[in-house]
């Protein structure tokens, strides 16, 4: 290998490039200071925006990729190289990553839309394709859930996109619901009055909307009333199992029984007697269906044509039968005449 050649190469390539390179050392430290000074400025105009931090992330990154992208190509063609060529091979590996990561861009795309549409944040507690809990974590992929016995799932974001989402978490206020059972004996105003009295008695619970409670089912075997109560998003289930708590002890206090399914019972000892009501089984009679009358009209104007025909014949018969016998009679009235 000749290196004194190659190295001659190399000097007289920085000779007669000179300037080429001093551009491109120049493009370069200018086009680092620019991004720099884009981007800070991109994040603060960001940050005083209502955008989620996701969202803020994502758009900064992928405009720091395209900066970037458009300085290499800049100092690539400062120095001789054609991006034409470069900018194809570009476009066709875009082309071939995007349907090789189909669902992944798909997953993408459904969470710009959860990111910019507000469709829940992070710790809302949604239930989405019979799965629930708390979000820990939103991004372009995937969203992660924490169950309340601590399991964590994730689901892409394409399947909570296409699917009916419940956000138990959207809203301050929250209403609690209860239906109780009580014995047919008891006392409807007593049984509403204990229960609105209960739910009352706990000070996370607003007296505005006021605490409703009304008998709702009158049930084979219990008196099913409905009652509600309103209280803010994190105290529901506290709430929930201080009214149902208290309102078992206030009914045993009240002596308001809850009831057991009940069934009659009866101990029968005459024989039963089986009855028999109307004649017998009658005769079966055919329905005359449409097609059928039809085909019943057709045979009988068959028939009447066929009997009316055979008539004709008949008279025929006779006609040339008298034609028969009156020539007969001409002739031996003709061979008398000749004797």
């Amino acid at each position: 290998m000749d290196w004194e050649k190659i190295w001659s190469d190399i000097v007289n390539y920085f000779k007669s490039n000179a300037w080429n390179i001093l551009f491109f050392f120049v493009i370069l430290i200018l086009g680092i200071i620019i991004i720099k000074i884009l981007m800070a400025v991109l994040r603060k105009v960001l940050s005083k925006t209502k955008m989620e931090k996701i969202a803020q992330h994502f758009l900064c990154t992928a405009i720091k990729f395209c900066l970037w992208l458009a300085l290499i190509l800049i100092l690539l063609s400062q120095i001789g190289i054609q991006i034409t060529g470069i900018l194809t091979a570009i476009s066709a590996l875009i082309l071939a990553v995007g349907m090789a990561l189909e669902n992944n861009m798909a997953n993408l795309a459904n969470g710009i839309v959860i990111v910019s549409t507000h469709m829940f944040k992070k710790g809302d507690y949604i239930i989405v394709d019979g799965v629930e809990g708390n979000i820990i974590e939103i991004n372009f992929l995937f969203t992660t859930l924490l169950t309340t016995d601590n399991k964590k799932i994730t689901l892409p974001n394409s399947d909570i996109v296409n699917s009916p989402v419940t956000n138990l978490g959207a809203n301050a206020k929250r209403r609690v619901e209860f239906t109780f059972s009580v014995a047919y004996e008891s006392d409807v105003e007593l049984v509403k009055k204990v229960v609105t009295d209960v739910m009352k008695s706990d000070g996370r619970v607003y007296l505005d909307p006021e605490p409703f409670c009304r008998l709702k089912t009158m049930n084979a075997s219990s008196l099913d009333f409905f009652a509600n109560c309103w209280c803010d998003n994190e105290d529901y289930w506290n709430v929930y199992y201080y009214v149902m708590e208290w309102v078992y002890n206030e009914f045993k206090r009240n002596n308001i029984s809850v009831p057991f399914n009940q069934l009659e019972v009866r101990d029968r000892k005459d024989k039963p007697k089986n009855i028999v009501v109307g004649k017998s089984l009658p005769k079966r009679e055919e329905k005359v269906r449409p097609e059928a009358h039809e085909h019943d009209i057709l045979e009988n104007i068959k028939n009447k044509i066929k009997k009316k025909d055979k008539k004709q014949e008949k008279d025929t018969d006779s006609k040339n039968t008298k034609k028969e016998d009156v020539t007969i009679e001409a002739k031996k009235i003709v061979n008398k005449n000749k004797k």
